[in-house]
Formats: structure tokens, sequence, C-alpha cells
């Protein structure tokens, strides 16, 4: 018979479960349980409740001597950490004035770290790609999405997603791969946007299926890459193949985010460019708006819309971005903190997005809220009172991390 391990007390339990996955939120709708503690077994959730009330039904327990505040494992759902190289000068050229774009037609941007990443042997990536996960770790990220999109040809990125998989055998946490094929038109493709993709689509898709590399399949639908009415094609062949669509949307102009909706994508990614009319049709749709505020720190430009996004009755996550070029900082409670300081988000919303919203943003139900069946994911906070964690801005560090109901 497995064992009921009793887990805590925690000074504050905070499951983030019974939240409406839609529109704003108000701090007083967070269940807040003092003196609580958790019930787990196989790696799930027997039971939350107060820990005195839960000691008689425990076979082991598992005492946490100091003041904790327990949330749900933090889950970053756009990352791009698998890559080769650094972008240190693009990062000082922006900062010395010039913009992404121009950077990127000078031989900079995602171009400089393809030929970085391509150059790189696959165990290097893996490697890479765990160095990066346990910084995420130590931030309390139990779930990580991780794109390819910087080997743009079918052998690369297949090179870039079997490095995925391979650090997700041996990583902490559940990494959750998207391919990112779509990332831009390769610049040593010598035909055209529609042809590049019809070859992703005929000889890399099947693959990704018969090896079980990604069930996500996204594309940068900008002026700089795909156009909405270039990529719509390639979306509605991967739905075909049962893959889940998300979407790069609204980035630096807009129609990404109408495509998004209008294919019924899982997320419309960025929406820094997006208007009342883009916000109005993703708060109509099931589509989960996603901020990244790490690529507005990065680049040094406006933020999501999130607060008019969360009043128009949109679901918003938020995520990190990390990537090499424009997101560099990988650090999603932060960023998280410093977006809710701009748009004026409640602690409510802010670890919503961080959590429940933001597994909603990957299509796992699984996660994301602390109740019976989900998986024992958590992170505890050194302190008597959650508002100090963003208050801190992502400054105070989590003393411990469960995964599976074990100390990561």
């Amino acid at each position: 018979m497995p064992k009921k391990i009793l887990i805590g007390p925690f000074k504050q339990l905070l499951p983030l479960s019974g939240l409406p996955l839609k529109g704003a939120l108000k701090d007083e709708q967070l269940t807040i349980i003092n003196n609580g503690g958790l019930l787990v077994s196989e790696g799930k959730i027997l039971k939350i409740g107060l820990y005195g009330g839960l000691k008689s039904e425990a076979d082991e327990i598992e005492s946490i001597d100091h003041p904790t505040v327990c949330l749900p494992g933090l889950v970053d759902a756009h990352t791009h950490i698998c890559f080769g190289g650094s972008r240190a000068h693009d990062y000082a050229l922006r900062n010395a004035g010039k913009s992404y774009l121009e950077i990127a037609k000078a031989g900079g941007g995602i171009w400089d770290t393809v030929t970085k990443t391509r150059q790189a042997p696959e165990e290097v990536l893996v490697k890479n790609t765990l160095k990066q996960c346990e910084r995420h770790l130590k931030n309390g990220v139990t779930t990580l999405e991780v794109k390819s999109g910087y080997g743009l040809s079918v052998d690369e990125e297949l090179k870039m997603l079997r490095a995925i998989k391979k650090a997700n055998e041996t990583s902490a946490q559940d990494l959750i791969a998207t391919c990112l094929a779509a990332h831009m038109v390769p610049k040593d493709w010598s035909g055209t946007a529609k042809g590049y993709l019809e070859e992703i689509g005929n000889e890399l898709f099947p693959v990704l299926k018969s090896e079980g590399l990604a069930h996500r399949i996204d594309a940068f639908v900008e002026e700089s890459a795909y156009s909405p009415s270039q990529i719509r094609p390639y979306f509605e062949k991967a739905q075909a193949m049962g893959f889940d669509i998300t979407v790069h949307a609204d980035q630096f102009s807009t129609g990404g985010s109408q495509i998004a909706v209008e294919v019924g994508a899982v997320s419309a990614d960025h929406l820094e460019a997006s208007t009342d009319k883009e916000i109005a049709l993703l708060a109509k749709s099931n589509t989960v708006a996603t901020a990244l505020p790490g690529a507005s720190i990065g680049l040094g430009c406006a933020f999501t819309p999130a607060r008019k996004l969360l009043d128009a009755g949109a679901c918003l996550a938020i995520a990190s971005d990390h990537n090499p070029g424009s997101a560099p900082m990988g650090n999603l409670l932060a960023q998280a903190s410093i977006l809710g300081t701009f748009e004026k988000l409640s602690n409510a919303e802010v670890l919503a997005g961080i959590t429940q919203r933001a597994a909603a943003a990957l299509n796992l139900n699984d996660r994301g809220v602390l109740e019976a069946g989900k998986k024992a994911d958590f992170t505890l906070f050194p302190t008597d009172n959650y508002q100090e964690i963003t208050y801190h801005q992502g400054q105070l560090k989590p003393s411990m991390v469960y995964k599976n109901g074990l100390l990561a």
C-alpha cells in the first residue's frame, strides 16, 4: 500500500483553486489556509487542509520547521532555453539605440543564435538546457515550456527537440517541448516562405509524432517572419495531425492574435502591440493571452496591456520568454511582479498568471493548483505572509521546491 505522507505545517497555504480561469481577480478571492498541510502519495495530492486535522491520516510526516507560504509550483509557459552562444552584443547595441529589427538586419538577432545553435552538438544543448532549468528550479518553477526554433531546418530542429527530450529525462522539472520551426524564414533557404513551411510540415511534423518530440506547434507571426495568410495553412496542417497551436503574436505589429483566435490556438503570446480590437477578440475567445514582461524589459518596450486584457475578460498567463536575445533575465517571479507594478495587477492576478492560468496556456489540467488528484508540485517561500512574495519582486527566493511530492 502506498504511503500517505503529510507535509507541513505551512503558515499560509494558497491552493489557487476555485478561481475563474478568465477575467479580473481580487485578492479577496484567494483561499488562504492558515497552518495548512498537504497529504500526498505517489506524486499526487490526496488532500489539503488544516495540518492538525490531517495528522491522523498520515503514514509519515515530513515536518517543515520554519514559517513558510506554500504555493503551487510555478509554471513558465514560454521559454527558449535550449540554445547555443550568447547575444550580449545585441543587448549592448539595443541599449546604444539600435532597434531589434536593425540588429537582425545587420546579422544579429535570431539568426545569430541559429548559427551558434547549429554549431553546438546535441549533448552541449542538453547540458545548456539543464543549466537553465536549474536556475528556474531555484526560483520555484516546476514546469517549463521549452521551444525549438534556433535550428530552422528539419535536421537542426530535430537536434534541438531531441536535446529537449533528453534534458527532460534528467531534469527535476517537467519540460514541455514546442516546435518553433517557423521562427523566421531561414536566411540560407533558397525557396519561398511557403515552400519552407511546406517542407517543415511534410518532413518534420511526422517525425515529431513518431518520436514523441513535441505536441505543440508555434510560429512567429510578424512583419519580419510570417504573415497571417502565410501561416494559416501551416497551422491547419498541424491541427489536422493533432498538434496544439500557440502563436508569437502582436509583438511589434498586430495580426498574430487574430489568426490565433481564428484557428483556436491554445495561447497567443507577447501581445505588446495589441490594441482594443485584439484585446476584445482575445477576451471573447478561449485562447489564453500570455504576457512576456521579460521581453519588454529586455527590449525596453511597452508591456502587454495586461490590465485591459483582464478587465475585458481574457485569461492572462505570465511567462518569462527566457531567451538569449530579447529576454535574457529568465526570472519569472521577478518579471511577473514588475508587470504587476506597471499594469496594476492584484496579487491574485499575478499568482494565478504564473500557476493556474499558465498551466491553461500549456493545456495542462493536472497542475497549477493544489487540490486532490493534481500533481504534488509546490513551492515554499520563507515568509509568513504571501504578500511578501511579489513585494520583493523576485528577490524572496523559495526555501524548498517539491516536484511530484519529493523535495527537488
